[in-house]
């Protein structure tokens, strides 16, 4: 390997490799197969701010540049160009769902989510919605997909309009989204 250079990846050097493949919407990451160059000092905390080198990125295009070549792979979460592939820290989910617009009623409702980074999802079979509980508390954390894998964290004022909305189903407490019914919480667990 004499001879060569080697690069550290850098957020300048992400943002220009993107910027490079003069992609119109999302780039076709999963196409994209480079090398693994190690971890990037990025992270993205629960309430969706972006971290590079422990202060916060301020300019959302950055951000959303950034979340557009962000893929998940099981538990890990890593930002992908043509030619690069790093990894990145994500405290919950990468995504928050700040809002959502109702339409329709009953099985024909449909939930429209809307992200910190103008992310848009329907929930339905291919956005499905998914609630945690947390086992000490029971404290509920719900998530919509966004795209590919990845999740928004739903906010907590999203999350009591939803469970405003909430009917009971089979012997669950949920909502209708996309002709499919997404439990919350099993009915006999409410008071």
């Amino acid at each position: 390997m004499s001879g060569q250079k080697t690069v550290t990846p850098s957020a300048t050097s992400l943002a220009e490799a993107v910027k490079a493949t003069n992609s119109r919407g999302l780039p076709p990451v999963e196409q994209w197969n480079p090398p693994f160059c190690g971890d990037l000092d990025m992270e993205i905390h629960r309430d969706g701010t972006w971290f590079y080198e422990g202060t916060p990125i301020g300019r959302p295009a950055l951000v959303k540049l950034f979340a557009s070549i962000l893929i998940r792979e099981g538990e890990d979460y890593f930002l992908v160009t043509p030619v690069e592939k790093v990894g990145i820290r994500v405290d919950d989910a990468p995504f928050v769902a700040v809002d959502f617009e109702v339409t329709g009623s009953g099985q024909d409702q449909q939930l429209t989510f809307t992200t910190n980074l103008d992310d848009v999802a329907t929930a339905d079979n291919d956005f499905p919605l998914r609630f945690e509980r947390d086992t000490a508390t029971g404290e509920p954390s719900p998530y919509v997909r966004i795209r590919r894998n990845l999740e928004a964290l739903i906010d907590r004022k999203s999350f009591y309009r939803l469970v405003d909305l909430g009917v009971h189903h089979d012997g669950w407490f949920g909502v209708w989204s996309g002709g499919r019914f997404f439990g919350i919480i099993p009915s006999k667990d409410l008071p």
